[in-house]
């Protein structure tokens, strides 16, 4: 099996695939409330298209798929888009990042198109701060959360960005909600991208705060997890269930990142913290063989950074996450 190793020696296994820059609520760290400047409709990657490229990665040694946005569930046949690429060769893993609102609608068809497991963003189980925090209502994540756990999805994995006096009170609540239903909890650093990035500066929190308030009421012990994400883990004891600290900021994992990120509009992004990509749809549409889409993807990871700036640079990156691919 080929790899795809960048100039850093690192191998590159895990490609998150952005189906849509657009979403249905506007967290306060991830888009502003009156965005609306999304990427025109001929930009973005066809179904075929995304095929094709994906099959070129697998082909090149990616073993692993998570479909984001946006709201990827906003994107018109979504399930039809996962089915095909479940079964391409040499993929041993497609997931789900969402925000659950439109799950119950989509759980069943998204389990039988060959996608396993989902992470779900929620930052807090309090209707009101959820609503001002997102502008949305709690109540259709939680439906769409209960349906998904019916569907048999597993694991399902709860995302949850730790802001500063906003939600941090509210990790113990989150822990006993994941306690209950079965659910991994990952506990995530807020990160200065764009203008709400920044705004979420003086939210930052660091994650071992949290692990020493959780340790306080809960007998946590280490703990692993398979799957190519950064979190570390930590087991609450006497249960199954998992808690993750995802640290950019107070412990970036940069030595050991194994992904990328491909845009809506064909972007290869090589780190979320840099501006090192490469566009593919202008190769795409301009008749490119299979070998040549191939160059340009192994170009694209030569092009990945040792590492990101946002400690030393926090102002340099201008774009938000829903334009990157969460």
């Amino acid at each position: 099996m080929k790899q795809l190793t960048d100039q850093f020696g690192r191998t590159i296994e895990y490609l998150r695939l952005s189906v849509t820059d657009r979403c249905d609520l506007r967290c306060t760290y991830c888009m502003p409330k009156d965005f609306s400047d999304y990427e025109d409709a001929e930009h973005s990657l066809s179904n075929a298209e995304i095929e094709r490229v994906v099959k070129a990665f697998t082909e090149l040694g990616t073993k692993r798929i998570r479909l984001t946005g946006g709201e990827p569930l906003i994107r018109k046949g979504i399930a039809e888009l996962a089915h095909k690429l479940a079964a391409l060769p040499g993929l041993e893993d497609l997931s789900l990042s969402t925000n659950a609102t439109r799950m119950a609608k989509y759980a069943d068809d998204l389990k039988a198109s060959g996608i396993e497991r989902l992470n779900v963003s929620l930052d807090t189980l309090d209707p009101d701060k959820f609503k001002r925090l997102t502008g949305g209502k709690l109540s259709k994540v939680i439906d769409g959360l209960m349906a998904a756990k019916a569907a048999g999805f597993k694991p399902i994995k709860i995302n949850m960005v730790v802001m500063k006096d906003e939600n941090d009170m509210d990790a113990e609540a989150m822990l006993n909600f994941c306690i209950e239903h079965g659910f991994t909890l990952r506990f995530i650093e807020t990160m200065p991208m764009g203008d709400t990035g920044r705004d979420a500066q003086s939210q930052y929190i660091d994650l071992q705060i949290i692990k020493q308030r959780l340790a306080e009421k809960f007998d946590l012990i280490p703990g692993v997890m398979p799957g190519g994400g950064p979190a570390r883990y930590m087991n609450v004891a006497d249960t199954d269930i998992n808690i993750g600290f995802i640290t950019p900021i107070s412990q970036h994992f940069c030595e050991t990142c194994n992904r990328v990120r491909l845009s809506v509009d064909g972007t290869i992004y090589t780190c979320l913290g840099q501006e090192h990509n490469l566009a593919l749809r202008p190769l795409l549409r301009n008749g490119c063989t299979d070998d040549e889409l191939k160059a340009a993807i192994i170009r694209a990871i030569n092009l990945k950074p040792e590492k990101h700036e946002f400690n030393e640079k926090p102002e340099k990156l201008v774009r938000f996450m829903s334009m990157t691919g969460g």
